[in-house]
């Protein structure tokens, strides 16, 4: 069924079904009429009285002020409820324990594994144990966008539970190096997958007053994963074929994320994207309780735009209206792996080491350091916002890292050179937890426009893994080749990088939709709505009776 578009110049006779495309482009540009009157000059303020008064609510506390009538038709009053979408943000955070854990599961029993399955003194081959992980992550990344956005959230989360399950028995009944390296190749296809996923789905399924703290529980579920298995791992010194049993117990959480899933929500982002906007609003329903479905969906519907269907082309993210946002999170990703700190965790033993500490002790350590940085990242989350928390955790880690370089020096020797040490490692880690290790999954999926959400996502995150390759392959031989004061003091010089970059160019998402992020990220596109071609089918429209 077609409608006509009938003026005093032509008659236009356009398909029923790109009506509602023009409906949705005459609101955006009403709204964007509204945004001009208020003489708003940066992309980074609210565009009118009632946005700011709701971030003012948000800001007020978790429940919001009831007090507070919203402006907006069909709005109900105050925050929805917290407590409905927790449960499943925790279900969600068994992928990232997983993802911890598995990176950690060979710190401990990499002897025990080289002595079983006798590749013990071959270095290569103890390298190819932890690297073949890495590799299967980064080949896992760069479809992780296509595969949440193929099969959904929740079915992209039970996807990555199959080769965490395989895998992990692979691993613990293999008799020979061969069988190993696939195992963990496995996994770490699923541990490619899965940071993006989570990240997607606790942004889409979070209430904008609370999305901070629930994204930090990614990193806080990471850490936790991370100390399990630093922990299991203690007896595999002592217990022979313990290491065994420390890649069975993974196969318990990645059982329970698969089963615990089919009761999770989907993602409503992901739902109207599809078209299937009945089941989106039941989804709101289950997530923010039914009096905020109707101002949701109207919120959601801003930046439906009705052009997902098109698809998503890789030239769309390299350059293009696209280009800055990809950018910014590409390099934010890229500025937190050349901050070292991953050489940091694949190499603090050897610094323990020097004062005297046990490697059991000194993981630990670090573990514990990592984990209470992080939950005080969830506590400041929603309070100090995201851009607060990067400027202090580079700047943090910038300070730490020079504390490295001055221990690496000649300036210092003895007592004061190994102080310097652990103490800069455990305040660098600190420094990362606290911003720079939870911030980035969480505002890259708040930034990026949900038509483009899964796929930028999962660019970025394959930047991130061939950087964390490298700097992981390379760490030893740039410390033999340069020394520790100089290697310290690039990446303290890439810190800085970190502090300036984020100052620059990375925007406040604290309490703001992601449709209002979207909004001032794209001003290319606002302005569209804006020049004569856009008045010309605004025109049109309002010569139809719908």
């Amino acid at each position: 069924m077609k409608a006509p578009l009938t003026s005093s110049i032509f008659t236009v006779t356009i398909p029923s079904h790109q009506r509602m495309v023009l409906l949705q482009i005459y609101l955006l540009h009403l709204n964007m009429r509204g945004r001009q009157r208020e003489h708003i000059h940066t992309t980074y303020k609210r565009a009118s009285s009632r946005d700011r008064l709701n971030a003012q609510d948000r800001e007020d506390g978790l429940g919001g002020n009831p007090s507070h009538v919203q402006i907006e038709l069909g709005k109900g009053s105050g925050n929805p409820p917290w407590i409905r979408s927790l449960p499943h943000v925790i279900v969600a955070a068994l992928a990232s324990f997983l993802f911890g854990y598995h990176l950690g599961v060979v710190n401990g029993t990499l002897e025990s594994i080289s002595l079983d399955l006798s590749f013990h003194g071959d270095t290569m081959a103890e390298g190819l144990v932890v690297s073949t992980c890495l590799g299967g992550a980064f080949i896992g990344s760069t479809v992780s966008g296509w595969i949440a956005d193929g099969i959904g959230r929740r079915r992209a989360f039970q996807l990555c539970a199959i080769p965490l399950i395989i895998g992990a028995a692979i691993s613990a009944t293999s008799d020979g190096l061969g069988g190993m390296l696939f195992g963990r190749f496995l996994v770490g296809t699923a541990m490619g997958v899965s940071p993006t996923v989570a990240a997607l789905y606790i942004t889409e399924v979070s209430p904008a007053f609370v999305r901070g703290t629930y994204g930090s529980f990614t990193q806080i579920a990471t850490c936790l994963g991370l100390i399990a298995s630093f922990f299991i791992g203690i007896p595999a010194k002592d217990v022979p074929r313990w290491w065994r049993i420390c890649f069975w117990v993974s196969t318990v959480p990645a059982a329970l994320l698969a089963l615990l899933m089919e009761f999770c929500a989907e993602s409503p982002h992901w739902l109207l994207k599809r078209g299937r906007s009945a089941e989106a609003e039941a989804e709101f329903a289950k997530l923010l309780g039914g009096l905020h479905v109707k101002s949701s969906m109207a919120e959601l519907s801003k930046s439906d735009r009705g052009d997902e269907v098109d698809g998503v082309k890789l030239s769309e993210l390299l350059y293009g209206r696209h280009f800055r946002v990809v950018f910014i999170g590409s390099a934010l990703l890229a500025l937190q792996q050349l901050s070292g700190i991953n050489a940091v965790f694949y190499f603090s033993s050897t610094v323990f080491k020097s004062a005297g500490v046990p490697s059991d002790i000194a993981n630990m350590s670090v573990g514990v350091v990592n984990l209470s940085g992080s939950i005080v990242a969830m506590i400041l989350m929603d309070k100090l916002g995201r851009k607060d928390l990067l400027l202090g955790s580079f700047m943090g880690m910038a300070m730490s890292m020079a504390m490295q370089a001055v221990a690496g020096s000649t300036l210092v020797s003895g007592s004061s050179m190994v102080h310097l040490s652990v103490g800069g490692v455990l305040l660098f880690v600190l420094s990362f937890s606290m911003g720079v290790g939870p911030v980035p999954g969480l505002l890259l999926s708040e930034i990026f426009p949900n038509r483009i959400r899964a796929k930028a996502m999962a660019i970025c995150m394959a930047i991130h893994w061939v950087i964390n390759f490298f700097v992981g392959l390379l760490f030893l031989r740039m410390l033999e080749q340069l020394g520790p004061l100089i290697l310290y003091t690039v990446f303290a010089s890439f810190c800085f990088v970190g502090f300036f970059f984020v100052r620059n160019n990375v925007v406040e998402t604290k309490g703001k939709t992601l449709q209002e992020i979207e909004m001032a990220l794209l001003p290319a596109y606002c302005a569209f709505l804006l020049d004569s071609t856009s008045r010309l089918l605004v025109y049109r429209l309002q010569q139809i009776k719908i």
